[in-house]
């Protein structure tokens, strides 16, 4: 009886169902159905045997097969309450890995927004929006949790040569998944990332063994835009092309992240802005003032100059007459120097008129 007891009270903490009239004919009971009552089968009159089963009807073999039968389905049950046990350890352990990894990402876009520095090319912008657009990021209404997958397989690197492969994120706090694979060689890999203000190092081009090990990694984009370029090098290599496979995952930021990373660059942003509005309201100051003052001189030098006008007319005027002047003394003093020279005319004609009076004259004589 211990026996089946045993083997009813599994049943149950299966979540088996057994009915009494089913206990019971295991025990040796037997247990009229209702088909029995309505044939007219009077239920006194059935001759039921309750002796109990003495130890000594069950065989030693049956003992032992059912004692191992108990130890087996009990083992077997701690085994399946260890597995659920280790699947649930597993799945609390992945979920706290989760929210690490999410603090920690949160963490990271705060740090990035916190040192946001609204780019010189949009201060220097004559339009006020370029600013606020880079500030507030994506918009909430076209936000689109869904990752964006860059992958390719087999492709060629080839010898002495190298294979960039640009990747442009535009959306701040988005994370970076990347895995890289070679065929049958290592290769030189490494990422960096460019930017208006320069340059900036993410992975060092170093040989990988890829073709032993997925090269792997994942890291933040905090200022953007940013162009990510994943370089495969192959130029060490004289004799060997060498392929690749990649897969690189771009995923947004969550909203929350997106609208703290909102106000942090507003902050930061408002800052920049309030204190080169100062610095521009101070040299405002000083640029009106020197202003004023270079309208004053201009006035003045503008008088000094229609002044100057008129004493350049009386000048130039003065001037014409004087050349006029000196080039009629400049005549008259050779006309008279002529003359002095030379005589005048007039009196060489009377000179001549004369002396060829008194040629004759001297002739009869």
């Amino acid at each position: 009886m211990h026996l089946v007891q045993g083997i009813i009270q599994h049943d149950l903490e299966e979540g088996k169902i057994m009915s009494t009239a089913d206990a019971k004919e295991v025990a040796g009971e037997t247990i009229p159905s209702p088909q029995d009552k309505v044939a007219g089968v009077d239920e006194e009159s059935l001759t039921i045997d309750n002796t109990p089963t003495s130890s000594d009807d069950i065989t030693e073999g049956e003992v032992e097969s059912g004692e191992e039968e108990e130890e087996e389905e009990e083992e077997e049950e701690e085994e399946a309450e260890e597995e659920d046990n280790a699947d649930d350890d597993d799945v609390e352990e992945d979920k706290e890995d989760a929210e690490a990894e999410a603090k920690a990402i949160a963490e990271a876009t705060a740090s990035a927004d916190k040192s946001y520095v609204p780019p010189t090319s949009l201060l220097n912008s004559p339009s006020p929006y370029p600013l606020i657009r880079s500030v507030d990021g994506m918009s909430l209404k076209k936000y689109n949790p869904a990752p964006s997958v860059f992958t390719a397989r087999s492709v060629p690197v080839p010898l002495r040569g190298k294979l960039n492969v640009p990747i442009h994120v535009t959306i701040g706090g988005s994370v970076v998944e990347y895995t890289v694979e070679s065929e049958d060689y290592d290769v030189g890999f490494g990422v960096v990332a460019e930017r208006e203000e320069g340059v900036t190092v993410v992975t060092p081009i170093d040989r990988v063994d890829a073709h032993v090990q997925a090269v792997s990694g994942k890291f933040l984009v905090g200022t953007v835009p940013c162009a990510l370029i994943f370089t495969f090098d192959n130029e060490y290599s004289w004799f060997r092309e060498k392929k690749i496979t990649y897969q690189i995952t771009v995923s947004p930021p969550t909203k929350e992240n997106i609208i703290s990373g909102r106000k942090l660059r507003a902050t930061k942003a408002l800052a920049v802005v309030s204190e080169d509005r100062a610095s521009a309201d101070e040299r405002l100051e000083v640029v009106s003032e020197k202003r004023e003052q270079l309208v004053q001189d201009v006035e003045r030098l503008e008088k000094e100059l229609e002044e100057k006008k008129k004493s350049l007319g009386v000048v130039e005027k003065e001037e014409g007459w004087l050349q006029k002047r000196v080039q009629l003394r400049s005549v008259q003093e050779d006309l008279l120097n002529r003359r002095l020279a030379n005589g005048w005319e007039d009196e060489n004609e009377v000179e001549g008129v004369i002396d060829e009076e008194e040629s004759p004259e001297r002739a009869e004589v």
